[in-house]
């Protein structure tokens, strides 16, 4: 009778078990309107309010989910991307969402264009999601955990911006693990691109 070696039975027990990342396809907002975005939460009180890092301001298009396979993600936003040239986002509103008697969030609010309207569609197809709401596209510039009227109340923010981006790509980000912080880039894709 023959045993299978230490180095085989080592082998021979090792399972691959794929790896998961909570994953999100989204647009960067420009370094610089991101700054004049996050000033208008720096006055909100904390600690209820948690504001959105500027570097961290970002505008989604297709909700979360978890990921095995990167590269196969990546090639569905390259496929998605390819379809579609650089448009404008145009920052319409900066208020306090998502109802009166339920403020959750300091978020500004951006013209729903065809462009970016199309843009959601294709990329919630190539990901096999769907989203029967509306789309509102909004840039969230604070999380407010608690009193959220009464904030609302001490600082009142609703007003028109005139604030303009140019998109000339398309982002695949993954979010922070529990308790840790910032979005990372995995992929910046060019609208258009067909290398």
């Amino acid at each position: 009778m023959t045993f299978p070696s230490a180095k085989g039975a080592e082998q021979a027990q090792t399972v691959h078990v794929a790896t998961q990342a909570r994953v999100f396809v989204g647009l960067k907002i420009a370094p610089e309107i991101a700054s004049q975005l996050a000033e208008l939460a720096a006055t909100l009180e904390k600690p209820s309010v948690r504001p959105v890092a500027p570097a961290d301001i970002h505008l989604t298009l297709v909700p979360p989910w978890n990921e095995t396979s990167i590269p196969d993600a990546i090639a569905k936003l390259g496929r998605a991307a390819k379809n579609f040239g650089a448009f404008r986002l145009i920052f319409q509103h900066v208020g306090y969402g998502p109802q009166p008697r339920r403020i959750r969030l300091l978020w500004a609010d951006c013209a729903a264009t065809d462009e970016i309207a199309a843009l959601r569609i294709a990329l919630l197809q190539a990901y096999g999601q769907r989203d029967e709401r509306p789309f509102k596209p909004l840039v969230t510039l604070a999380r407010i955990r608690a009193d959220g009227p009464v904030i609302a109340s001490k600082h009142p923010i609703d007003r028109p911006l005139s604030l303009t981006q140019r998109v000339e790509s398309i982002e695949l980000f993954q979010s922070p693990s529990p308790g840790g912080s910032g979005y990372q880039v995995l992929a910046s894709l060019r609208l258009g691109d067909t290398s």
